[in-house]
């Protein structure tokens, strides 16, 4: 991003990718205006991970951030985004929209395509080449970012990854699994963050049923109640 960017969005899927790049932002004196997170029309959950809408508001309450839900069809999903983040500028005067995204090139090509139809910029504070992904994951688990596994590529994880921690014993058995990219950035896993350095406490969720769906199973999480949650 050039030296004139002071306030950006981030695209926020609720997991950690997601986190790593807000902490990112704000350690380089960023101020992250606002949290986006696109939303189904068709099914009225999150795009990116199949969460339910009160577990991303419940995320944006305990980082004291606002967060925008993007209404979105899967026939006209770009056009949809493009036109509410034209808004959105105009609402929240920011300069560029951050991205979570760690290496495809495909991912990289979209999110800069939305920012200039936009005329704003495209930042992708993570970006790095695939064989980083492992120091990636490590730089996680020491955070003090506490996450937990939601979804699971069936073709390459079994449900018994579900609701596991993303924590040192994790981190060694998924180095183990040698066609899964540890940072799961090919959809072989996906995460939900609860708690860490920027929470100012933790967001309570209570595990539900697992969900077999198309090539995944997910694991359904509730939103629980944050006033006797605390600051861990």
């Amino acid at each position: 991003m050039s030296a004139k960017v002071t306030r950006v969005a981030l695209s926020w899927s609720g997991g950690k990718d997601s986190c790593m790049t807000l902490d990112k932002l704000i350690r380089e004196g960023l101020e992250v205006v606002c949290l986006l997170t696109t939303v189904p029309a068709e099914i009225g959950r999150t795009f990116g991970h199949g969460e339910r809408i009160e577990l991303i508001e419940a995320q944006a309450e305990a980082l004291s951030l606002p967060v925008e839900f993007i209404s979105c069809t899967f026939d006209t999903y770009t056009s949809d985004f493009i036109r509410t983040l034209r808004e959105l500028q105009t609402k929240y005067s920011f300069e560029a929209i951050a991205f979570g995204d760690l290496f495809l090139a495909e991912h990289r090509e979209w999110g800069t395509g939305v920012a200039e139809a936009v005329g704003i910029q495209a930042a992708y504070p993570l970006w790095m080449e695939p064989d980083g992904t492992r120091e990636a994951l490590r730089e996680f688990v020491d955070s003090g970012y506490e996450a937990v596994i939601i979804r699971v590529s069936d073709r390459v994880l079994s449900k018994e990854w579900l609701g596991r921690k993303l924590d040192s014993v994790f981190y060694e058995d998924i180095l183990r699994e040698q066609q899964v990219c540890p940072m799961g950035e090919g959809g072989e896993y996906h995460t939900f963050v609860y708690n860490g350095p920027l929470f100012k406490h933790s967001v309570s969720f209570v595990p539900g049923e697992v969900l077999q769906l198309e090539t995944t199973n997910r694991l359904d999480l509730r939103a629980a109640s944050n006033k006797a949650a605390g600051k861990n």
